[in-house]
């Protein structure tokens, strides 16, 4: 069952996305490659790449998330959030 992700998965995700880019924008600089739009590609699929799996490493540590009960009645959507 698809669940969202926790608000620790998007901080941690967040910073490591724009740590990431820095690096390997930094990496690529050292090796000579040169600037342009596929460059620009690469780095941002490579940290959207790093940045997913530390928010699947913070979901993994928190362990299951509590879900609510899927259900298309007000009623007992309302008693689900305790109004």
């Amino acid at each position: 069952m698809f669940t969202l992700p926790s608000m620790w998965n998007l901080i941690v995700s967040t910073i490591v996305f724009f740590v990431a880019a820095w690096y390997i924008h930094l990496y690529l600089d050292s090796h000579g490659i040169p600037k342009g739009m596929s460059r620009k590609l690469l780095v941002f699929v490579l940290a959207s790449f790093v940045s997913w799996g530390a928010g699947e490493v913070v979901d993994w540590i928190q362990g299951p998330q509590a879900t609510a009960p899927a259900s298309s009645d007000p009623m007992q959507l309302l008693k689900a959030l305790g109004q």
